[in-house]
Protein backbone atom coordinates (compact mmCIF):
# COMPACT_ATOMS: atom_id res chain seq x y z
CA UNK A 1 0.00 0.00 0.00
CA UNK A 2 1.35 3.39 -1.02
CA UNK A 3 1.73 6.16 1.61
CA UNK A 4 -0.95 8.26 -0.12
CA UNK A 5 -3.38 5.34 0.10
CA UNK A 6 -2.62 4.88 3.80
CA UNK A 7 -3.26 8.57 4.41
CA UNK A 8 -6.50 8.46 2.37
CA UNK A 9 -7.93 5.54 4.38
CA UNK A 10 -6.92 7.28 7.61
CA UNK A 11 -8.75 10.44 6.50
CA UNK A 12 -11.84 8.37 5.60
CA UNK A 13 -11.77 6.76 9.06
CA UNK A 14 -11.61 10.20 10.67
CA UNK A 15 -14.58 11.30 8.57
CA UNK A 16 -16.43 8.20 9.80
CA UNK A 17 -15.65 9.11 13.41
CA UNK A 18 -17.19 12.56 12.82
CA UNK A 19 -20.08 11.38 10.65
CA UNK A 20 -22.83 11.48 13.29
CA UNK A 21 -22.16 15.16 13.96
CA UNK A 22 -22.60 14.75 17.72
CA UNK A 23 -19.00 14.75 18.88
CA UNK A 24 -18.48 16.87 21.99
CA UNK A 25 -15.53 19.20 22.41
CA UNK A 26 -13.65 16.67 24.61
CA UNK A 27 -14.18 13.97 21.97
CA UNK A 28 -12.90 16.23 19.21
CA UNK A 29 -9.91 17.14 21.36
CA UNK A 30 -9.22 13.42 21.83
CA UNK A 31 -9.25 12.92 18.06
CA UNK A 32 -6.83 15.82 17.67
CA UNK A 33 -4.54 14.29 20.32
CA UNK A 34 -4.49 11.01 18.41
CA UNK A 35 -3.22 12.66 15.23
CA UNK A 36 -0.86 15.01 17.02
CA UNK A 37 0.60 11.99 18.80
CA UNK A 38 2.29 10.64 15.67
CA UNK A 39 5.59 12.43 16.22
CA UNK A 40 7.27 10.23 13.61
CA UNK A 41 4.58 10.77 10.94
CA UNK A 42 4.64 14.42 9.79
CA UNK A 43 1.52 13.97 7.66
CA UNK A 44 -0.71 12.89 10.58
CA UNK A 45 -1.63 16.34 11.97
CA UNK A 46 -2.14 17.54 8.41
CA UNK A 47 -4.69 14.75 7.81
CA UNK A 48 -6.64 15.90 10.85
CA UNK A 49 -6.54 19.53 9.82
CA UNK A 50 -7.69 19.01 6.26
CA UNK A 51 -10.63 16.87 7.38
CA UNK A 52 -11.68 19.21 10.19
CA UNK A 53 -11.31 22.32 8.02
CA UNK A 54 -13.16 20.76 5.09
CA UNK A 55 -10.18 20.92 2.75
CA UNK A 56 -10.87 17.41 1.49
CA UNK A 57 -13.89 15.21 0.92
CA UNK A 58 -14.83 11.61 0.19
CA UNK A 59 -14.36 11.90 -3.56
CA UNK A 60 -10.82 13.28 -3.17
CA UNK A 61 -9.77 10.57 -0.72
CA UNK A 62 -11.42 7.62 -2.48
CA UNK A 63 -9.83 8.75 -5.75
CA UNK A 64 -6.43 8.05 -4.17
CA UNK A 65 -7.29 4.36 -3.68
CA UNK A 66 -6.10 2.52 -6.75
CA UNK A 67 -7.06 -1.09 -6.08
CA UNK A 68 -10.18 -3.04 -5.21
CA UNK A 69 -8.38 -4.29 -2.10
CA UNK A 70 -7.69 -0.83 -0.67
CA UNK A 71 -11.20 0.35 -1.51
CA UNK A 72 -12.76 -2.58 0.30
CA UNK A 73 -10.42 -2.04 3.25
CA UNK A 74 -11.39 1.63 3.47
CA UNK A 75 -15.08 0.75 3.62
CA UNK A 76 -14.49 -2.00 6.17
CA UNK A 77 -12.54 0.28 8.51
CA UNK A 78 -15.06 3.12 8.20
CA UNK A 79 -17.91 0.74 9.07
CA UNK A 80 -16.02 -0.46 12.13
CA UNK A 81 -15.44 3.10 13.36
CA UNK A 82 -19.13 3.96 12.91
CA UNK A 83 -20.28 0.75 14.60
CA UNK A 84 -17.89 0.91 17.56
CA UNK A 85 -20.73 1.80 19.94
CA UNK A 86 -22.99 -0.94 18.56
CA UNK A 87 -25.47 1.45 16.94
CA UNK A 88 -25.27 3.05 13.49
CA UNK A 89 -27.03 6.41 13.57
CA UNK A 90 -28.96 7.86 10.65
CA UNK A 91 -26.18 10.29 9.68
CA UNK A 92 -23.61 7.48 9.91
CA UNK A 93 -25.74 5.28 7.63
CA UNK A 94 -25.97 8.13 5.11
CA UNK A 95 -22.19 8.64 5.30
CA UNK A 96 -21.52 4.94 4.71
CA UNK A 97 -23.89 4.87 1.74
CA UNK A 98 -22.07 7.84 0.24
CA UNK A 99 -18.73 6.17 0.91
CA UNK A 100 -19.89 2.93 -0.69
CA UNK A 101 -20.96 4.76 -3.83
CA UNK A 102 -17.76 6.83 -3.96
CA UNK A 103 -15.69 3.65 -3.66
CA UNK A 104 -17.68 1.96 -6.43
CA UNK A 105 -18.83 -0.91 -4.24
CA UNK A 106 -22.19 -2.56 -4.80
CA UNK A 107 -24.59 -3.53 -2.03
CA UNK A 108 -23.63 -7.20 -2.22
CA UNK A 109 -20.07 -6.21 -1.27
CA UNK A 110 -21.02 -3.66 1.38
CA UNK A 111 -23.82 -5.34 3.31
CA UNK A 112 -21.83 -8.38 4.61
CA UNK A 113 -19.22 -5.96 6.01
CA UNK A 114 -21.93 -4.00 7.80
CA UNK A 115 -23.59 -7.11 9.19
CA UNK A 116 -20.34 -8.52 10.53
CA UNK A 117 -19.36 -5.23 12.18
CA UNK A 118 -22.78 -4.89 13.83
CA UNK A 119 -22.63 -8.48 15.09
CA UNK A 120 -19.24 -7.88 16.69
CA UNK A 121 -20.19 -4.52 18.20
CA UNK A 122 -23.41 -5.91 19.66
CA UNK A 123 -21.90 -9.22 20.83
CA UNK A 124 -23.51 -10.62 24.01
CA UNK A 125 -21.49 -9.77 27.09
CA UNK A 126 -22.22 -13.08 28.79
CA UNK A 127 -21.35 -15.33 25.84
CA UNK A 128 -19.11 -18.28 26.63
CA UNK A 129 -15.43 -17.81 25.94
CA UNK A 130 -13.17 -20.82 25.73
CA UNK A 131 -10.13 -18.59 25.19
CA UNK A 132 -10.61 -16.69 28.44
CA UNK A 133 -12.29 -18.95 30.94
CA UNK A 134 -14.96 -17.16 33.01
CA UNK A 135 -14.33 -16.90 36.72
CA UNK A 136 -16.97 -17.74 39.35
CA UNK A 137 -18.41 -15.11 41.69
CA UNK A 138 -16.19 -14.30 44.63
CA UNK A 139 -17.12 -15.66 48.02
CA UNK A 140 -19.35 -13.20 49.82
CA UNK A 141 -20.42 -11.31 46.68
CA UNK A 142 -21.57 -8.59 46.54
CA UNK A 143 -18.20 -7.27 47.68
CA UNK A 144 -17.71 -7.18 51.42
CA UNK A 145 -14.85 -6.44 53.74
CA UNK A 146 -13.90 -10.11 53.43
CA UNK A 147 -13.42 -9.84 49.66
CA UNK A 148 -11.45 -6.76 48.65
CA UNK A 149 -10.16 -5.82 45.18
CA UNK A 150 -6.57 -6.36 46.33
CA UNK A 151 -7.22 -9.94 47.34
CA UNK A 152 -8.43 -11.54 44.13
CA UNK A 153 -5.68 -13.28 42.15
CA UNK A 154 -8.25 -14.79 39.76
CA UNK A 155 -9.33 -11.31 38.65
CA UNK A 156 -5.67 -10.32 38.32
CA UNK A 157 -5.04 -13.31 36.06
CA UNK A 158 -8.06 -12.56 33.91
CA UNK A 159 -7.01 -8.92 33.44
CA UNK A 160 -3.54 -10.04 32.35
CA UNK A 161 -4.97 -12.54 29.84
CA UNK A 162 -7.26 -9.94 28.27
CA UNK A 163 -4.41 -7.40 28.17
CA UNK A 164 -2.06 -9.84 26.43
CA UNK A 165 -4.71 -10.85 23.90
CA UNK A 166 -5.66 -7.25 23.05
CA UNK A 167 -2.01 -6.29 22.73
CA UNK A 168 -1.57 -9.23 20.34
CA UNK A 169 -4.56 -8.17 18.26
CA UNK A 170 -2.89 -4.84 17.53
CA UNK A 171 0.05 -6.74 16.03
CA UNK A 172 -2.18 -8.38 13.44
CA UNK A 173 -2.79 -6.79 10.04
CA UNK A 174 -6.50 -7.67 9.83
CA UNK A 175 -8.81 -4.73 10.53
CA UNK A 176 -11.21 -7.11 12.28
CA UNK A 177 -8.55 -7.77 14.91
CA UNK A 178 -8.61 -4.13 16.04
CA UNK A 179 -12.42 -4.17 15.93
CA UNK A 180 -12.46 -7.06 18.43
CA UNK A 181 -10.53 -5.18 21.14
CA UNK A 182 -13.39 -3.02 22.40
CA UNK A 183 -15.94 -5.89 22.73
CA UNK A 184 -13.30 -7.90 24.61
CA UNK A 185 -12.69 -4.99 26.98
CA UNK A 186 -16.43 -4.74 27.59
CA UNK A 187 -16.62 -8.48 28.28
CA UNK A 188 -13.80 -8.13 30.79
CA UNK A 189 -15.58 -5.32 32.66
CA UNK A 190 -18.80 -7.34 32.63
CA UNK A 191 -17.03 -10.34 34.15
CA UNK A 192 -15.28 -8.30 36.79
CA UNK A 193 -18.63 -6.84 37.81
CA UNK A 194 -20.15 -10.33 37.95
CA UNK A 195 -17.23 -11.49 40.05
CA UNK A 196 -18.29 -9.00 42.71
CA UNK A 197 -22.01 -9.64 42.41
CA UNK A 198 -22.85 -6.74 40.06
CA UNK A 199 -24.79 -7.51 36.89
CA UNK A 200 -23.96 -4.93 34.22
CA UNK A 201 -25.71 -4.19 30.96
CA UNK A 202 -24.15 -2.75 27.82
CA UNK A 203 -25.36 0.77 28.54
CA UNK A 204 -23.77 0.81 31.99
CA UNK A 205 -20.46 -0.46 30.65
CA UNK A 206 -20.42 2.18 27.88
CA UNK A 207 -21.06 4.83 30.52
CA UNK A 208 -18.25 3.40 32.66
CA UNK A 209 -15.82 3.47 29.71
CA UNK A 210 -16.82 7.02 28.82
CA UNK A 211 -16.37 8.13 32.44
CA UNK A 212 -12.81 6.86 32.66
CA UNK A 213 -11.99 8.42 29.28
CA UNK A 214 -12.19 5.56 26.77
CA UNK A 215 -13.97 6.79 23.64
CA UNK A 216 -15.55 3.98 21.67
CA UNK A 217 -15.11 5.22 18.11
CA UNK A 218 -11.90 7.10 18.89
CA UNK A 219 -10.26 3.95 20.28
CA UNK A 220 -11.01 1.99 17.09
CA UNK A 221 -9.89 4.97 14.98
CA UNK A 222 -6.63 5.24 16.93
CA UNK A 223 -5.87 1.56 16.35
CA UNK A 224 -6.49 1.88 12.62
CA UNK A 225 -4.51 5.10 12.33
CA UNK A 226 -1.52 3.50 14.06
CA UNK A 227 -1.76 0.45 11.82
CA UNK A 228 -1.97 2.54 8.67
CA UNK A 229 0.42 5.40 9.40
CA UNK A 230 2.79 3.16 11.34
CA UNK A 231 3.02 0.83 8.38
CA UNK A 232 1.92 -2.31 10.22
CA UNK A 233 -0.21 -3.38 7.25
CA UNK A 234 3.03 -3.83 5.30
CA UNK A 235 4.45 -6.13 7.95
CA UNK A 236 4.20 -9.88 8.30
CA UNK A 237 4.47 -11.67 11.59
CA UNK A 238 7.78 -13.39 12.16
CA UNK A 239 10.27 -14.06 14.89
CA UNK A 240 10.50 -10.32 15.56
CA UNK A 241 6.74 -9.76 15.57
CA UNK A 242 6.79 -7.83 18.82
CA UNK A 243 9.56 -5.53 17.60
CA UNK A 244 8.11 -3.93 14.52
CA UNK A 245 9.50 -0.51 15.24
CA UNK A 246 7.38 2.51 15.94
CA UNK A 247 4.15 0.69 15.03
CA UNK A 248 4.60 -1.26 18.28
CA UNK A 249 3.02 1.69 20.11
CA UNK A 250 -0.35 0.14 19.17
CA UNK A 251 0.18 -3.10 21.11
CA UNK A 252 1.53 -1.17 24.09
CA UNK A 253 -1.55 1.06 24.18
CA UNK A 254 -3.99 -1.83 23.71
CA UNK A 255 -2.29 -3.74 26.52
CA UNK A 256 -2.07 -0.72 28.83
CA UNK A 257 -5.64 0.46 28.20
CA UNK A 258 -7.06 -3.00 28.83
CA UNK A 259 -4.93 -3.37 31.96
CA UNK A 260 -6.10 0.00 33.26
CA UNK A 261 -9.77 -0.72 32.56
CA UNK A 262 -9.48 -4.01 34.42
CA UNK A 263 -7.78 -2.45 37.42
CA UNK A 264 -10.27 0.43 37.66
CA UNK A 265 -13.24 -1.93 37.26
CA UNK A 266 -11.85 -4.14 40.01
CA UNK A 267 -11.40 -1.16 42.35
CA UNK A 268 -14.84 0.23 41.55
CA UNK A 269 -17.01 -2.89 41.60
CA UNK A 270 -14.89 -4.76 44.11
CA UNK A 271 -15.03 -1.77 46.44
CA UNK A 272 -18.81 -1.54 46.43
CA UNK A 273 -18.93 1.26 43.80
CA UNK A 274 -17.90 3.84 46.37
CA UNK A 275 -15.41 5.72 44.19
CA UNK A 276 -16.52 9.07 42.83
CA UNK A 277 -16.75 9.23 39.03
CA UNK A 278 -14.20 12.06 38.96
CA UNK A 279 -11.76 9.81 40.78
CA UNK A 280 -12.20 7.00 38.24
CA UNK A 281 -10.68 9.04 35.41
CA UNK A 282 -7.64 9.94 37.50
CA UNK A 283 -7.22 6.33 38.56
CA UNK A 284 -7.52 5.19 34.95
CA UNK A 285 -4.77 7.58 33.81
CA UNK A 286 -2.40 6.33 36.49
CA UNK A 287 -3.18 2.71 35.62
CA UNK A 288 -2.53 3.33 31.91
CA UNK A 289 0.94 4.57 32.84
CA UNK A 290 1.37 1.50 35.03
CA UNK A 291 0.29 -0.75 32.16
CA UNK A 292 2.82 0.85 29.81
CA UNK A 293 5.56 0.24 32.36
CA UNK A 294 4.50 -3.40 32.73
CA UNK A 295 4.32 -4.09 28.99
CA UNK A 296 8.01 -4.98 28.41
CA UNK A 297 7.63 -7.84 30.88
CA UNK A 298 4.77 -9.29 28.79
CA UNK A 299 6.06 -8.36 25.35
CA UNK A 300 7.19 -11.87 24.43
CA UNK A 301 3.83 -13.30 25.50
CA UNK A 302 2.01 -10.71 23.38
CA UNK A 303 4.12 -11.67 20.35
CA UNK A 304 3.52 -15.38 20.92
CA UNK A 305 -0.22 -14.79 21.27
CA UNK A 306 -0.21 -12.87 17.99
CA UNK A 307 1.44 -15.79 16.21
CA UNK A 308 -1.13 -18.28 17.44
CA UNK A 309 -4.45 -16.46 17.58
CA UNK A 310 -6.91 -17.19 14.77
CA UNK A 311 -8.88 -13.99 14.19
CA UNK A 312 -11.92 -15.75 12.72
CA UNK A 313 -12.14 -18.20 15.62
CA UNK A 314 -11.75 -15.32 18.06
CA UNK A 315 -14.52 -13.33 16.39
CA UNK A 316 -16.84 -16.33 16.63
CA UNK A 317 -16.19 -16.34 20.38
CA UNK A 318 -16.73 -12.58 20.65
CA UNK A 319 -20.05 -12.84 18.81
CA UNK A 320 -21.13 -15.69 21.06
Amino acid sequence: MEPREQEAITAICLMAALADGSKSDPERERLKQIFDGFDDVPSAPAIYQKVILGKTDLSAETAALGSAETRTLAFEMAVHVCDADGVTSGPERIFLDRLRDSLGLDESQAEPVRQEAEAIAAAPLDAGDDLLTPIPPAAGSPATDETTPAEDPEVDGMIVRYSILNGALELLPQSLATMAILPLQMKMVYRIGARFGVTLDRGHIKEFLATVGVGLGSQVLEGYARNLLGGILKKTLGKKAAKIGKAAVGPVMAFATTWALGQVARSYYGGGRKLEMSSLKQLFSSKVAEGKALYPGYESQVAERARNVDVRDLLSVVRG
